[in-house]
């Protein structure tokens, strides 16, 4: 069971003012995001099918009502009501890995209005984290230009418990190959590694006595450390003549380093290894990277074989939170749905309305051109002319011509009826490798890590319209 406290508090005040009056329309809530994170060009959507799971059994338990029964802040017929609850909406997305950009209703939300205030930061959070931290982890796995796999390594570093578990599950959606959490490895699947600590180095007389010992009990996964001391002195040292005991047995090493200048030891290093014949010992480097480093040191052509990533990957780095948001797009009225919008005094606060739907564009070699928001009663059509309209300017626009692109997609797709899952459940090795194939057809301008080109999302010509109306009609009425 998923506990239905993990919610705001103001969540559940306003779900009993809702129930108090009576007052509980089946309503729309878009889930979106409005500036993609760290600078970049776009975000690698994550999270959903663990939201999908936690949703089914979001409930309140005993000990759960009797805490909130302690506050003496809620009436008693609204805590019965409580004790029977669970999540009854529909829930429409994107797929897990798809890559997506800003303004997009990545998820929607039908349900009552009661049912929809109360999930709100439950699906917040879920989604918003491990967005960030898959972005972030494929930001890192495309600066390798395909040279090294990366390794997360960030158990010590995640905030808790729970973010180290989801954080290890974005990365792994994002591209790192394996990560260092051991239970993240028997939850998800994902393989799992680790090398030696400085304190076993340190724990023996000399480093060759500790790269022995190792190399006997680990033959087959022997990555030695050899930067406790002196790195191109005892470590290096130790560690080839390691290396050569263990190529004697046919097996081989790596050497790892996590200090120092790295972009001149693994240079120093690859040429001792290769001078002593150990051409196939791998060099592994760590050290609070981030993807700038990773992508100066590939583009400088330092000779690095894997990469492990701790801080910078299952905490965002330098960002700290992905600025999704959830937002109220329209409620029944005498049994129709009505757009509703917010409007700001920042246009590109000023949401868009209605029930809505998202189309890629594709060329003829599976690119993808730009996106396409509309109403979720248009028809897109294949083979003519599209309008698409700035999201933030209402006057601009630009026609997709049907000779520039070969075919469109729908991006959201029906996931859960009444509370419970109607799709298919993704291992998460398959959304990892959706997500490297969606991002394989987005264009390298989009992916690069200075000065992203910016991808086209717009508003079909009826939203357009709808969301002038509803304005001129918000502001009148002020």
């Amino acid at each position: 069971m998923t506990s239905a406290l993990i919610t705001d508090f103001y969540e559940l005040t306003m779900m009993q003012g809702y129930f108090l009056k009576k007052h509980n329309p089946r309503v729309v809530f878009d889930v979106f995001y409005r500036n993609n994170p760290f600078n970049g060009g776009y975000t690698v959507f994550a999270g959903l099918e663990e939201l999908i799971d936690e949703l089914e059994e979001f409930r309140f338990s005993d000990e759960d009502i009797a805490y909130l029964r302690s506050l003496d802040y809620f009436d008693s017929t609204f805590l019965d009501y409580l004790e029977g609850y669970r999540f009854s909406g529909d829930l429409y997305a994107f797929e897990e890995g798809t890559p997506a950009f800003p303004g997009e209703p990545l998820v929607r939300v039908e349900s009552s209005l009661m049912d929809c205030q109360l999930v709100e930061a439950f699906i917040l959070n879920k989604l918003n984290f491990q967005t960030l931290i898959a972005t972030k982890a494929n930001r890192m796995v495309y600066a390798t230009r395909g040279r090294g796999a990366i390794m997360e390594f960030g158990l010590r570093r995640a905030q808790g418990e729970n973010g180290a578990h989801a954080a290890s599950r974005a990365s792994f959606i994002g591209g790192t190959r394996v990560t260092s959490n051991t239970y993240a490895g028997k939850k998800y699947g994902i393989p799992v590694s680790g090398t030696m600590a400085h304190s076993w180095i340190m724990s023996f007389d000399s480093e060759e006595e500790a790269f022995r010992a190792y190399a006997s009990i680990y033959p087959d996964n022997c990555v030695l450390l050899i930067d406790t001391y002196d790195t191109l002195g005892s470590g290096i040292e130790a560690a080839i003549r390691i290396g050569l005991e263990q190529k004697a047995r046919g097996k081989k090493i790596g050497v790892r380093i996590d200090s120092g200048d790295l972009n001149y030891l693994p240079r120093v290093i690859r040429e001792r290894l290769d001078s002593a014949g150990l051409e196939d010992a791998t060099i592994c480097v760590s050290n609070d990277l981030t993807e700038e480093i990773i992508q100066t040191l590939v583009s400088d052509g330092v000779p690095i074989d894997s990469w492990g990533i701790g801080t910078h990957l299952v905490t965002g780095g330098t960002q700290s939170s992905l600025n999704g948001v959830y937002k109220l797009a329209a409620k029944e009225e005498n049994g129709i749905f009505e757009p509703t919008l917010k409007v700001s005094n920042s246009f590109e606060k000023t949401t868009n309305p209605g029930i809505k739907q998202v189309y890629r564009f594709y060329d003829a070699n599976d690119n993808a051109l730009a996106d396409l928001i509309t109403l979720d009663n248009e028809t897109v059509q294949e083979g003519v002319n599209h309008t698409f309209f700035h999201p933030f300017s209402m006057g601009d626009f630009f026609v997709m011509r049907k000779d520039a692109y070969k075919y469109v997609r729908p991006l959201l797709g029906k996931k859960m009826e009444a509370g419970r899952r109607v799709s298919e459940r993704r291992e998460l090795k398959d959304i990892q490798a959706y997500a490297l194939s969606a991002l394989e057809h987005l264009h390298k301008s989009y992916k690069r890590q200075i000065n992203p080109h910016i991808y086209k999302v717009s508003l079909s010509k009826r939203l357009r319209d709808l969301k002038m109306d509803l304005i001129l009609k918000v502001r009148g009425a002020v």
